[in-house]
């Protein structure tokens, strides 16, 4: 059942600022696999050379759609280089962006014809490509509205097993602080993503550009939609201006008012009805001016405006709320749905016929808390430092999308902190041949390490003692050297340690012993003057046969 959270009604009287006094709004452009800048028709806008990727092989591209940018090349992830793949994109000012990642196709024979995959935006599963979207214009691209606070992106794709990611372009537009503002919830722990934008009456697909609509509003594509089925409606136009359109914060294009349906004697009421992902929130934005030469003033067309049979809004009269003919009336609800289905009615009760010009649905996505940043930072630094290989992605957040977490870290999240941390790395018999940094000693809630069966070389970094959370120690069957740090003397959670087939030598840290819990298990092959001991000590059975000497001294 329809469940109403939030009722808005938004009318732009009065610009809220002068746009013509503002600075340009921050505009960055990604032409993906272009060795160049380039500039693309009709607008001329600027494209920079493709950077700031993970990983990727660039390749011409193959276009979906009339409406992709016309650009000849394009950025690939093939599932040898790991399943997470990202553009890492630093210097962007603090502000509220419209995020827009457009898809291609390979244009080689061997490819998969229509990859699916998933793209996330700062660890925030944004959207999942469907069977067909090459068959849809809107369907092409993935847009969001995203706050971006710490001066970069990260826009990632996430590999499903079904053909390999292909990227055209990267869009990052700075809009207005408050577009888009719908509410108590609105917010920076917010994501509008766009889920279908409607141009009424017109055959003519645009842009924002191509409106010459302020930049302050972005770039934003309009499906046009000249009737909502045969017999059921009649389109309207008008070359007059429109007032109260391009005003802050959402810098409507003037012309998108400039086109309308309205229906007819047949069929009085005016529906619309779209598919939707069930179980979400949207946010509705419908576009209204009165641009019929009958109506000549208030009164003569009123209606009610339904969705999915509910009545939302009553009584809306265009030229009285608005407070003119020609000028512009925006209302904005929320809405929760169940179903897979949104159809808004718009029924008259004064003067027979209901008039649209334009239509927004975005669905409401909470922003996915991150990982502790310092926690980041040490993964990728154990990255590099054991040369972990392609196949193991390591891009972007280790932890979110929850649907995406790197393969070998174990993440869990902290109520209280309102974050992710790591508390298991299980990366055994993985072929790694680095060393151990010492950042490891930054996964401060490590409990679980097991990186056995590899050709890790190099000392144990003593900083790995400060680690006193982590109660199991695997590092067995690899190659390293040095003594063991008397550091790890400090680890009293420890319950089981394997330090056995490496190369170390001297003696077991006294304090090992000492510390010993009930139950503990340790496993430690020293070389000493090319004596080896092996010794294992499970307390629980033989600490009292020590007869008070310590067993962990060889």
């Amino acid at each position: 059942m329809l469940r109403f959270t939030l009722l808005w009604l938004l009318v732009f009287f009065l610009s809220l600022s002068s746009s013509s006094a503002r600075p340009a709004p921050f505009a960055m452009r990604i032409s993906c696999g272009a060795r160049e800048n380039v500039q693309t028709p009709p607008t001329y806008a600027r494209w920079y050379k493709d950077f700031a990727y993970t990983g990727g092989i660039p390749a011409n591209a193959t276009l979906p759609s009339f409406i992709t940018p016309p650009l000849k090349s394009l950025r690939y992830f093939p599932l040898s280089e790991g399943p997470e793949n990202c553009y890492n994109i630093d210097r962007v000012p603090k502000g509220h962006y419209s995020v827009r990642i457009f898809f291609g196709l390979v244009a080689q024979p061997e490819f998969d014809n229509e990859p699916l995959f998933d793209v996330s935006v700062e660890g925030t599963l944004i959207h999942s490509l469907n069977s067909g979207w090459t068959s849809h214009d809107d369907q092409v691209f993935a847009e969001a509205l995203v706050f971006l606070l710490d001066g970069t992106v990260s826009i990632c794709f996430h590999s499903t097993g079904h053909g390999d990611p292909a990227i055209i372009s990267i869009e990052i537009l700075q809009v207005d602080d408050k577009a888009y503002f719908f509410g108590p919830e609105w917010g920076k722990g917010v994501i509008l993503k766009t889920t279908s934008r409607l141009t009424c009456g017109t055959s003519k697909p645009k842009f924002d550009e191509d409106y010459s609509g302020d930049h302050w509003g972005g770039d934003r594509f309009w499906n046009p939609i000249r009737t909502f089925g045969q017999n059921a409606d009649e389109p309207r136009s008008t070359e007059s201006s429109i007032k109260q359109a391009s005003v802050a914060p959402n810098f409507y294009p003037e012309a998108l008012y400039q086109s309308a349906i309205v229906s007819t004697d047949s069929q009085p009421d005016l529906a619309y009805t779209m598919d939707v992902d069930p179980n979400k929130n949207y946010s509705l934005w419908l576009h209204f001016a009165e641009i019929d030469a009958t109506i000549t003033g208030a009164g003569q067309r009123v209606f009610d405006v339904l969705i999915n049979g509910d009545t939302v809004f009553q009584d809306i009269d265009v030229v009285e709320m608005s407070g003119d003919r020609y000028t512009a009336l925006v209302l904005n609800t929320t809405v929760a749905l169940s179903g897979r289905t949104l159809t808004i009615t718009l029924r008259p009760k004064n003067g027979n016929h209901a008039i649209l010009n334009a239509i927004e649905v975005f669905e409401i996505i909470a922003a996915e808390f991150q990982t502790l940043p310092e926690e980041v930072r040490a993964l990728q630094a154990l990255k590099k430092a054991l040369g972990l290989p392609n196949r193991f992605g390591w891009n972007g957040d280790p932890c979110v999308p929850k649907e995406h977490p790197w393969s070998g870290a174990d993440c869990h999240f902290d109520n209280s902190g309102s974050n992710w941390f790591i508390d298991g790395l299980g990366l055994d018999n993985q072929g790694l041949r680095g060393f151990l940094p010492n950042e490891i000693s930054q996964l401060h809630h490590l409990q679980n390490l097991n990186l056995s069966g590899n050709s890790i070389h190099g000392t144990i970094p003593s900083s790995l003692g400060t680690v006193t959370s982590l109660e199991i120690l695997d590092l067995s069957y690899n190659f390293l050297n040095g003594s063991i740090p008397e550091s790890l003397g400090q680890l009293t959670a420890l319950r089981r340690l394997n330090l056995n087939s490496n190369s170390l030598s001297g003696r077991v840290p006294a304090a090992l012993g000492g510390r010993l819990l009930n139950g503990a298990s340790f496993n430690v092959l020293v070389e000493k003057a090319a004596e080896y001991t092996s010794i294992k000590a499970d307390c629980s059975k033989r600490c009292s046969l020590c007869k008070g000497k310590d067993p962990l001294v060889a």
